[in-house]
């Protein structure tokens, strides 16, 4: 009897023990894993994974193997449907670097998994490279927008691109020639760890291979060197002239004090209402990538310049619903951490549904310019209470031969924090 054969004849873990063992693989396959993986795979009488990881373990699995189904979800609920049975999930490299391993987690405790992880594909760039992974930015624009790269274009970064197949290098590194990278060093990496791996080093503006050039399993590194000074990174109070508008804008510095009263913490939820051109949502969302927001606007060419300046700045997690408020407020779902109502303030109904839906804790900005809506607010304080700031900003511009103040429409502020033990509005 073989080794693997008596490896199928192991008892079944403990009840309440690890029953899923989840196994990075690389291009070297079989011969890239150790002692304990190598029985986690043969032991397993289901065994879940990619056409390519099922065909580098086929000599080890002796049980059935399953491909992913599409949608993965199919597959997923048959793991869990699984549960107590001897099952084996392959994954690329390491299963918790933007692999299958979060998604599990997600879904089974890691107290119920054994996990087997190989070298990352970001792990053996930086090895083949030379660079040190604590000095080196990991981007992953596996699926994602490229606008999700630009945060880090700066002079003397270190970067490792993940991929989506053999077109994504050319769209990426076109991407830092029109950002002004063009004289960046680019080393494109392919099919890391087998025999097929292959490591080519160019200049971003000298790089001229085609899609059917390039392995359809590659990943990018970046030593960015800049032909002119980077754009101004994203933060609070950006001027408006970094967006595109039609002048249905939040100004910079009420902006800053709107969200400095927002006071995001992390994983909290905006709903951006009357957005305009979104500019609160979407720095909202460059203060930290564990938070989250929603976008309503009315206007159908501000939803779609809101979705052009969301792209620009990378912030591909901003949802954005095109509609008229309350209507779409009634048919919002979640109770989120914070809300800004920049446009509609005077509508009686868009405030009702807004207090009922901030969740308990949660925070409340309204800005107002018109007296209808200075009015509400007002009525609003005298009510529910919080904070009522009224803010002029004046700016200097030319006065003939000299220069003068010009005063901007006064805003009326007012900020609410529901309280934490109520569920509705005091």
């Amino acid at each position: 009897m073989s080794d693997v054969q008596r490896s199928r004849q192991a008892p079944l873990p403990a009840s309440g023990s690890a029953w899923l063992a989840v196994v990075g693989i690389n291009e070297d396959g079989v011969a890239g894993l150790g002692a304990a993986a190598r029985s986690a795979v043969s032991e397993a009488d289901y065994v879940f994974g990619g056409a390519r990881h099922l065909a580098l373990a086929g000599p080890l699995i002796l049980g059935a193997a399953e491909q992913w189904s599409s949608p993965l979800e199919t597959s997923l609920a048959r793991i869990e449907a699984l549960r107590g049975e001897r099952v084996a999930v392959l994954a690329s490299g390491d299963p918790f670097c933007y692999g299958i391993g979060s998604v599990l987690a997600r879904r089974i405790a890691i107290d119920e998994m054994r996990v087997y992880p190989a070298p990352s594909a970001y792990s053996l760039a930086c090895a083949r490279l030379g660079w040190a992974q604590q000095t080196t930015e990991l981007v992953s624009l596996h699926g994602r927008p490229l606008a999700r790269i630009d945060p880090y274009l700066r002079e003397g970064a270190r970067l490792v691109v993940l991929t989506s197949d053999a077109e994504a290098p050319g769209l990426i590194i076109e991407r830092l020639r029109s950002l002004g990278c063009g004289a960046s060093l680019v080393v494109l990496l392919e099919a890391l760890g087998g025999p097929r791996e292959r490591v080519r080093r160019f200049r971003v503006d000298d790089f001229s291979l085609a899609a059917g050039q390039v392995d359809p399993l590659n990943l990018l590194a970046f030593e960015i060197h800049r032909d002119r000074p980077s754009r101004p990174r994203l933060g609070v109070g950006r001027r408006i002239d970094c967006f595109e508008h039609d002048g249905q804008i939040t100004s910079a510095e009420l902006r800053a004090l709107t969200l400095s009263r927002l006071a995001p913490r992390d994983g909290d939820r905006l709903w951006d209402l009357g957005a305009g051109a979104g500019s609160v949502a979407i720095e909202w969302l460059a203060i930290d990538p564990s938070l989250e927001a929603v976008a309503v606007e009315a206007n159908p060419a501000r939803a779609t310049a809101i979705a052009r300046n969301a792209a620009r700045f990378g912030c591909e997690r901003l949802e954005i619903i095109e509609g008229r408020m309350p209507q779409v407020l009634a048919r919002l779902e979640g109770r989120p951490e914070a809300i800004f109502i920049g446009g509609g303030a005077s509508e009686p109904a868009t405030f009702e549904l807004a207090l009922a839906a901030l969740a308990p804790g949660g925070r409340l900005v309204v800005n107002a310019v018109t007296l209808e809506s200075e009015a509400m607010l007002l009525e609003r304080y005298r009510l529910l209470g919080g904070e009522l700031t009224r803010v002029g900003i004046e700016r200097a511009e030319p006065l003939g031969k000299m220069s003068g103040w010009r005063p901007a429409r006064s805003i009326t502020q007012w900020y609410w924090c529901k309280p934490w033990n109520s569920e509705e509005p005091a």
